[in-house]
């Protein structure tokens, strides 16, 4: 079976979650490679993505594995059976594969959280809004990249507004409403399509106030993608040199103790709105 150039980054992951079991197994690849009557080569393919893996052999893996964890099972399953490629490839010469990444991540998760003390969250960013924080990337990014970063982040949106959209809730400090990105006018559509966005039913937008005598994280921009499972949740941070992925369960542990430590802190919903009002109308 030929490798592919690129794997999707669902595939990716369950590579890595198979690589995960059997190492709890306490076996080599060598070992386990012979209790499933392949190579040891093949084996190591699949754990890093350069080939794919049926259902079945997922189940058969797992039963070697001595894996008794049935919903794990049968998420890891259903992570065999997409083989169609996203919107998102459109961009796949254009744009930094990791956001792709993101873009697949939160497309096929079962909730969506986001905590940023700066900046207003990516998916409930206006174009205008975006474009100006592009616009002051370091390095500095050319006008055609800047327009592809902005429609790729507006089509990530849709996740927010398709049929079967999932729960999100956003944790924005008071300092990233303050902001005036682009200048007052920008600032201003941005607060009130805030507000709109929260009028969804799905969508929770808490506010941590000035006056918060707590601020968990101490301002660490975080999103987290919530998976079928627990163990196949995703966090992902932003860095300089653009998003980094993290799937390890004891990190995982840390930052939903550290959501929950923020939904503890946050203003309620309503008086988030208000508190978003108010500053729209200071304008």
């Amino acid at each position: 079976m030929a490798g592919r150039a690129a794997p999707t980054a669902r595939r990716t992951r369950l590579g890595a979650e198979l690589r995960k079991l059997r190492e709890r197994a306490g076996l080599t690849t060598t070992q386990a490679a012979d209790l499933l009557g392949t190579s040891a080569g093949q084996l190591s393919n699949i754990e890093v993505a350069r080939f794919g893996v049926s259902a079945d052999r997922v189940r058969v893996a797992a039963h070697t594995y001595s894996c008794t964890d049935q919903a794990l099972i049968e998420a890891l399953v259903d992570m065999t059976g997409d083989r169609k490629r996203g919107w998102w490839e459109e961009y796949r010469e254009i744009l930094p594969p990791k956001l792709l990444d993101l873009a697949e991540i939160e497309h096929h998760g079962t909730g969506l959280r986001a905590a940023h003390s700066m900046h207003i969250p990516g998916l409930l960013q206006t174009v205008d809004h975006a474009r100006a924080i592009y616009r002051q990337a370091v390095p500095e990014i050319s006008p055609p990249d800047i327009e592809h970063r902005v429609s790729y982040r507006v089509k990530r949106q849709a996740v927010l507004y398709r049929e079967d959209a999932v729960p999100y809730r956003a944790f924005i400090h008071e300092a990233a409403l303050r902001m005036r990105f682009g200048g007052p006018a920008v600032a201003h559509a941005q607060l009130r399509h805030l507000l709109e966005a929260g009028e969804r039913s799905h969508v929770s937008i808490r506010v941590i106030p000035f006056s918060a005598t707590d601020y968990p994280g101490s301002g660490q921009s975080l999103y987290y993608v919530v998976g079928p499972v627990p163990s196949l949740d995703t966090a992902q941070l932003d860095q300089s040199h653009g998003p980094v992925f993290i799937d390890s369960e004891a990190q995982l542990a840390q930052y939903r103790m550290l959501l929950g430590r923020l939904d503890a802190v946050a203003l309620p919903t309503e008086q988030s709105r208000d508190l978003i009002h108010a500053i729209a109308q200071e304008l």
